[in-house]
């Protein structure tokens, strides 16, 4: 079975964070996800890449402490971190869901 590492929340720089989710992407991961606000497995989220590509930035959001992934059976089940991120990053999540006409 396989196994996943995540860093703890408090040794996340903000910069990985926002290197993370400086592709377009891995913003529609996050958004799917806050969308669902449930565990989904990594082909349930709408992209249109490569399973390579889309498990590489799968793993950089996981590398940068926005998502968890357990397995359930042979299931990848990711989850977005909100809580955690919400009290280490006030403010980010909702900075990610804004449209970029309300951002600027």
């Amino acid at each position: 079975m396989k196994t996943y590492s995540h860093p703890a929340i408090r040794d996340v720089p903000l910069h990985v964070v926002m290197q993370a989710l400086s592709d377009p992407c891995r913003i529609a991961i996050v958004r799917e996800l806050l969308a669902n606000g449930r565990a989904l497995a990594c082909n349930e989220v709408r992209l249109d890449i490569s399973k390579a590509t889309r498990s590489h930035h799968f793993e950089v959001l996981r590398s940068a402490g926005i998502i968890f992934t357990k397995m359930d059976g042979t299931k990848g089940m990711t989850s977005l971190r909100r809580a955690e991120l919400n009290k280490r990053f006030p403010g980010l999540l909702k900075l990610v869901l804004a449209r970029k006409a309300d951002v600027l």
